[in-house]
């Protein structure tokens, strides 16, 4: 069974971070990753940019869009994980590992009952100006 990790936290404290201390979070989490992809167990992943540039498309028919983030949460969504786990508690302990590299995030975990593989990502480091 496929499960989503959605990985979030509150963006103030991310956007606090030196470059030096974003490199070591996410050098921790590139620990995990690996683990994951050895374990053939990891899809695609993705850290979001800020919410400042997200929008939302609802209402009905062609929908409306709206400047900001899906929800009002202290929290704000930042990446995701697809893992590939025999059951919820594989997935659980997936999401461990993925938090123990970064404690102050709240990990979500969902099924994905329909998973529609594209084409790989290429690998982005930019930040936006």
């Amino acid at each position: 069974m496929l499960y989503a990790i959605l990985a979030y936290h509150a963006a103030g404290v991310v956007e606090s971070w030196t470059p030096e201390e974003d490199a070591v979070v996410m050098a921790k989490l590139a620990s995990v990753r690996e683990r994951l992809l050895a374990e053939g167990k990891l899809g695609p992943a993705a850290r979001l940019s800020p919410t400042e540039g997200a929008f939302t498309l609802r209402g009905q028919g062609a929908g409306m869009v709206i400047d900001g983030p899906f929800a009002e949460t202290k929290e704000q969504l930042l990446g995701f994980y697809i893992v590939d786990c025999a059951n919820r508690e594989e997935a659980v302990e997936a999401a461990r590992n993925l938090r123990q590299a970064n404690p102050t995030a709240i990990y979500e975990i969902r099924p994905v009952p329909v998973y529609l593989p594209g084409v790989a990502f290429p690998v982005t480091e930019t930040k936006e100006s």
